[in-house]
């Protein structure tokens, strides 16, 4: 408090000083007076138009105010002072992708952070985020194998790179991927529910349903574990587990599930089924 007063009594006597109002805006943004943050960065910038570290904070201020078209433009305006640094790309970088969806300028702010940094795991991770959301999928691949060489052993890397291999259509690689993302992090949610919907896809069902039980290991009220289950439990002509898995899927979240369950040709070999027919009924929307 006795700083920030002083930076307002200095600023009495010289308005027209750089520094102060500079100072001044690093006080406010640490206090989340962001608005004011900003107007001193401005002024700031009024003085010192070429000053890299007003515009780089002025940057944040904006993402923190939810301004992203503008907080982009100002990293950009850093990045034009110091065209070497680092910060001012991969920040614009992530603001492309994160909150304005333009994927095409996310990359074009990643590959200029990767020239300054060509070993940086953040910045060819996100790029290969990017490429994944343009469905560019052998591109995303090829940076996600570039952020492994940072960090071999990176939870993320290898859970997205499942997912590019998935949605090229390669699903032995992807399982590959999940696997190897489960190896990392044994209890994780998704890498064992993307393996059990994979599996279950391929007519592994005693795979899949293995999945679906770690699953439920994780989180025992996930009604797409349950419902799952049952769907592979049908397949398999195990009618009774088939029933009583879906009878925890429909208690959960009786309907979507209950809606599913009327729908999905797997169950159709259950509906002479009494007891089938019976607890479908008894979740039928009234």
């Amino acid at each position: 408090m006795t700083y920030l007063l002083t930076v307002y009594r200095a600023l009495e006597c010289r308005p027209d000083t750089y520094r102060d109002w500079y100072d001044q805006g690093n006080i406010l943004k640490e206090r989340m007076d962001y608005f004011g943050a900003l107007i001193s960065y401005e002024k700031a910038l009024e003085y010192y138009p070429d000053d890299y570290w007003a515009w780089y904070k002025r940057g944040m201020i904006l993402e923190d105010l939810g301004m992203y078209e503008e907080a982009a433009e100002s990293y950009a305006n850093a990045a034009q002072v110091k065209d070497d640094n680092y910060w001012a790309w991969y920040d614009q970088g992530c603001v492309y992708l994160q909150e304005l969806k333009d994927y095409q300028k996310a990359i074009a702010c990643f590959q200029r952070a990767l020239s300054h940094s060509p070993g940086d795991y953040w910045a060819a991770y996100r790029q290969g985020e990017a490429y994944r959301l343009l469905k560019n999928y052998e591109r995303a691949i090829t940076f996600y194998d570039l952020a492994l060489g940072a960090r071999p052993r990176d939870y993320w890397a290898w859970y997205r790179r499942g997912d590019a291999f998935r949605d090229w259509g390669n699903p032995q690689e992807a399982l590959f991927n999940y696997r190897t993302a489960l190896d990392i992090r044994p209890q994780d949610y998704w890498s064992w529910y993307q393996q059990g919907v994979i599996l279950q896809e391929l007519q592994r069902l005693p795979e899949a349903i293995a999945c679906y039980e770690e699953l439920l290991k994780i989180d025992q009220d996930d009604r797409y574990a349950w419902y799952n289950l049952a769907c592979c439990y049908a397949a398999l002509g195990q009618q009774e587990k088939a029933i009583n898995c879906l009878r925890e899927a429909l208690d959960i979240e009786p309907d979507i599930c209950g809606e599913l369950a009327r729908n999905n040709f797997v169950f159709d070999g259950l509906r002479q089924n009494e007891t089938f027919n019976d607890l479908l009924s008894c979740y039928s929307p009234s």
